[in-house]
């Protein structure tokens, strides 16, 4: 069996390799150009590359559409409803293979760190006491773009790439900070409330070092088996014990029909998101996806303004300004030898 599959593999090697770097002129020169550039790296289609980076947009607006729907139907109940109605959503349009084809070690540690992802958030937020603790909480969660960065570069195996990943990640960070935390943001404040009630924080911290593992270390993991439907359905029937656990049973009001377009949109955004991140993890470029995931809190404050009627401030475009920069400055670091 396994002489069998040997030419086959070396003819599927000989193909991405071409692929990847055409102007090399040779397969083996092509391996070489790969492993030193991250941004080749195992990128097997530029349009999966494209649809990783739709994540990123339908993301953007997760935040506000949550916000709606758990005005409409509960915290508890409105995030089981979502995942649930994303489950199928899943379901019907990304069927999954059959289980028996997944490794089991990405089936177990995949699944892990993505149901401990979205338990660990949806706890933060839960645990904030404050308005303000919310943003610094979802300002520590946005940290996940700058780790998947500095992580994607520690894998690329260049030399000085994590060194030269910082400057981009530092700027960028600055900007997403002045973005999501906007005039609101007070660090001597903020200072006050993680010592006050640093568990939120922590687990917000601990979700954004999860989720950057998962994305990095996943891919290799997976030996091609997309198991993100999978996740996701065990994810609402986490969200459900945690529904029912709470005991806070349906709401007082029935929804109108604007609570279950919400509902709809939300459920669209969020398991559209993972699925467009999934196939982009598995068939596209992972740093290029890592750099343009600095633009998800962007996309998030931009469309939570429009959907909850806050207008941006000044900040907010500095903040814009500043992310670009470090995306930029991570690109030209990342396409330099």
């Amino acid at each position: 069996m396994h002489a069998e599959k040997n030419p086959r593999k070396n003819k599927v090697s000989h193909t991405v390799a071409n692929a990847a770097g055409p102007e090399t002129g040779t397969v083996q020169e092509a391996g070489s150009a790969s492993s030193h550039n991250p941004l080749l790296g195992h990128a097997t289609s530029h349009a999966a590359t494209l649809v990783g980076l739709a994540a990123i947009v339908l993301w953007g607006f997760m935040a506000g559409l949550v916000r709606l729907v758990s005005e409409s139907f509960g915290a508890t109940l409105g995030s089981a409803l979502i995942y649930t109605v994303g489950g199928v959503m899943l379901l019907i349009v990304r069927r999954p293979k059959p289980i028996r084809r997944a490794p089991r070690k990405y089936l177990l540690l995949g699944g892990v760190m993505f149901v401990a992802y979205e338990a660990s958030i949806s706890l933060s937020i839960g645990l904030a006491t404050t308005n303000a603790q919310s943003v610094e909480v979802s300002l520590v969660n946005y940290l996940w773009p700058t780790l998947l960065v500095l992580m994607t570069a520690a894998l690329s195996r260049k030399h000085g790439a994590v060194v030269k990943a910082l400057p981009g990640a530092i700027v960028a960070t600055i900007g997403v900070a002045l973005a999501v935390g906007g005039e609101s943001l007070n660090v001597q404040e903020a200072i006050g409330d993680i010592a006050s009630n640093p568990l939120p924080y922590l687990l917000a911290f601990a979700g954004a070092f999860i989720w950057a593992i998962y994305a990095s270390v996943t891919p290799a993991m997976s030996e091609g088996y997309d198991g993100t439907t999978i996740f996701f359905c065990c994810v609402a029937v986490l969200l459900w014990i945690i529904h029912l656990m709470s005991g806070d049973g349906l709401p007082a009001a029935t929804p109108g029909i604007g609570g279950y377009v919400a509902l709809a949109a939300c459920a669209l955004s969020i398991a559209g998101g993972y699925a467009c991140w999934g196939y982009g993890m598995l068939h596209g470029n992972m740093e290029t996806l890592a750099i343009g995931s600095y633009a998800t809190p962007i996309f998030s404050t931009a469309s939570s303004t429009l959907l909850l009627g806050v207008a941006l401030g000044m900040p907010f475009w500095i903040g814009v300004a500043l992310v670009v920069a470090g995306s930029l400055i991570n690109l030209w670091f990342a396409r330099r030898p």
